[in-house]
């Protein structure tokens, strides 16, 4: 024990007197969490819209002011030619574009019906079916005004009345659900990072041949130097939950204690991984290129920035040795959704092997290596 006690103390020493070392810890990742919960989000709230309006009519330019009068949209340029839009399209100057043809308000008034073209550009696909969706709810809602007051006929009453409630999220605040999600994210990647380079830089100085001969068991040299990030990245987690609810009033409906008390497990993992990585490596360099591998491909997979349904069913079955995944889920569903042990059981016990599976290969594989 106090083996283990004076390589805690040597550790903390260590990190604290790096004046490099203090920044990438604590500063790095707020700075994060910062400027990916403003940016990291789903909504387009800016879509350029080019607008050719070729019917010149007051049917159209009232359409064209519901497009302006949008929060979504900003019109960038009237014409009446296509081609001039198309040009501003392809330069990227433009991602929409309304054409209203000639003859939109007579055939409205004369044949009860007329056309519209709406192109987008869909080189992102994501963006392109929102956009799409915001034009055809605008001119979905033009139409309606024609039927009401133009026609003089109302809607028939609804068969079945539909009344919609959004849980857990009512006012489909981004910054609710992409903000756990994040803190997932500076957790992991200053307890995977900083275990990985740990022991590697250990290799790089020479001192690593030192230890081994020492009296110094390796479970007291391993336990020393991942205790200290443990504790950091509990810090850090805490810090990031101030921090979500003093900026973005993230809401906290479930247990506190139940967040950390999966997370000190989810820490294990991580820390697992960077002491098995950096058994597989001998310098820091191969260390943070190996470690930068598994965190692209679990958080690209963790179901953050795109749905794990939407996967591939190979994919899915992949992802379940994913543990940002699952910490992901626990952290929406207790604090957003106010999820008990019992709801997320299934997510802590797949945390719990992950954990003990990824230590043993560590400490197997750094037994092979001494």
């Amino acid at each position: 024990m106090r083996t283990i006690l004076f390589i805690l103390q040597k550790e903390f020493i260590q990190i604290f007197r790096n004046k490099t070392m203090l920044p990438i810890i604590f500063v790095v990742p707020l700075v994060q969490l910062m400027v990916l919960s403003y940016t990291a989000t789903f909504e387009i709230k800016n879509v350029n819209l080019f607008i050719v309006d070729q019917d010149n009519s007051p049917a159209s330019r009232n359409l064209a002011s519901k497009f302006k009068g949008s929060p979504f949209y900003t019109v960038v340029d009237f014409s009446v030619s296509y081609i001039v839009a198309e040009e501003a399209l392809i330069n990227n100057k433009t991602d929409q574009i309304l054409q209203i043809p000639p003859g939109f308000e007579k055939g409205i008034i004369s044949h009860k019906e007329s056309n519209l073209q709406v192109t987008t550009n869909a080189i992102n696909g994501s963006a392109a079916s929102l956009m799409s969706a915001y034009a055809l709810s605008i001119i979905k809602d033009y139409n309606s005004n024609i039927i009401v007051e133009q026609l003089g006929l109302r809607h028939p009453p609804d068969p079945i009345r539909i009344s919609s409630a959004f849980w857990y999220n009512p006012e489909l605040n981004y910054f609710t659900y992409m903000v756990p999600g994040i803190l997932v994210l500076l957790v992991t990647i200053i307890s995977a990072f900083l275990s990985a380079m740990n022991i590697v830089r250990e290799k790089e100085i020479g001192t690593i041949e030192q230890i081994n001969v020492t009296p110094i068991r390796k479970y007291q040299f391993i336990v020393g130097k991942l205790i200290p990030f443990w504790f950091i990245a509990l810090f850090e987690l805490a810090f990031g939950l101030i921090l979500a609810k003093l900026m973005f009033d993230i809401p906290m409906l479930g247990s506190l204690g139940l967040i950390f008390f999966v997370a000190g497990v989810y820490i294990l993992v991580t820390l697992g991984l960077g002491l098995l990585i950096s058994t597989l490596t001998n310098t820091q360099q191969q260390s943070m290129f190996l470690t930068y591998f598994f965190m692209i491909i679990f958080i690209l997979m963790s179901g953050l920035f795109t749905p794990v349904q939407s996967m591939p069913e190979w994919a899915q079955w992949l992802n379940k040795l994913n543990p940002i995944a699952y910490f992901i889920d626990v952290m929406r569903m207790v604090l957003l959704k106010g999820s008990v042990f019992s709801d997320i059981s299934k997510q802590f016990f797949s945390l719990l092997g992950l954990a003990v599976l990824l230590n043993m290969l560590a400490v197997w594989r750094y037994r092979k290596v001494a």
